[in-house]
């Protein structure tokens, strides 16, 4: 069985089973409210500050939009990802697909294209409706690749260290502050903020500023580095989660 045949036989028992989670089936809607209150409350937010502390928050919208959308975005889709693997850890489907037409690396590879494609279509629903950022859609097309990546990478960290739910929210929660330190490059100076590299949202987060800024003579090299370094670590925990099925 191949991952499209696995799209259509456990696509519609996932739909089922997001529905019966209270805390997992809002979440797919969480980057579209946080694009919404964006654009509400942002822009009078700005003015009462420069009104009354003369400070402008404009310069500063690329930082809130590399976090909110090209950071939470992916996460968002993996947490929901990650959350239905930790389910069938528990309830032991994964040992019982081993033994099915479905090789374990098929089922990986569908729940990897599933938020790879939900961060993809996403960058293009929410860089518009927040309106604070008027990308042409090349650029918006470059940030998707850029940031699509992140989501199977950490839905897979989350399964593979995690033993179950409970586990799962303790190590969202510490690697979620660890994945917004790279928020600070934007303010390092030149050449000290690639000590941020070794996070693997900065990546992304440049390229995207990168191209708020115009500077798209170097963005090519923090995409392929984006994409691969994502990659890379995604297959290294596609490895141990292997390992603990096995094991």
């Amino acid at each position: 069985m191949n991952t499209i045949q696995a799209l259509r036989a456990l696509g519609p028992i996932d739909i089922r089973s997001v529905r019966r989670d209270s805390a997992l089936s809002w979440m797919v809607f969480i980057p579209i409210f946080s694009a919404l209150i964006l654009r509400w409350g942002m822009p009078p937010l700005t003015a009462r500050i420069l009104e009354r502390y003369d400070f402008n928050l404009e310069p500063y919208y690329p930082v809130m939009l590399a976090y909110f959308f090209v950071v939470m975005a992916p996460v968002t889709f993996a947490v929901l990802i990650g959350f239905l693997l930790l389910d069938e850890k528990d309830d032991h489907t994964l040992t019982a697909l081993q033994v099915t037409p479905l090789s374990l690396n098929a089922y990986l590879a569908y729940r990897i294209a599933i938020p790879v494609l939900l961060t993809f279509v996403m960058m293009f629903v929410l860089f518009p409706v927040s309106g604070l950022d008027a990308l042409p859609l090349q650029n918006i097309l470059l940030i998707a690749i850029a940031a699509a990546p992140l989501s199977p990478m950490f839905a897979l960290f989350l399964a593979s260290f995690a033993q179950n739910k409970v586990q799962g929210f303790a190590l969202m929660k510490l690697v979620g502050f660890v994945l917004f330190i790279p928020i600070f490059a934007y303010f390092a100076l030149p050449g000290w903020e690639l000590a941020f590299g070794l996070i693997p949202t900065y990546w992304p987060m440049k390229v995207y500023w990168l191209l708020n800024s115009g500077q798209t003579e170097r963005v090519w090299v923090y995409l392929l580095v984006a994409v691969f370094y994502q990659f890379a670590l995604t297959a290294l925990f596609a490895r141990r989660f292997n390992r603990s099925m096995v094991c």
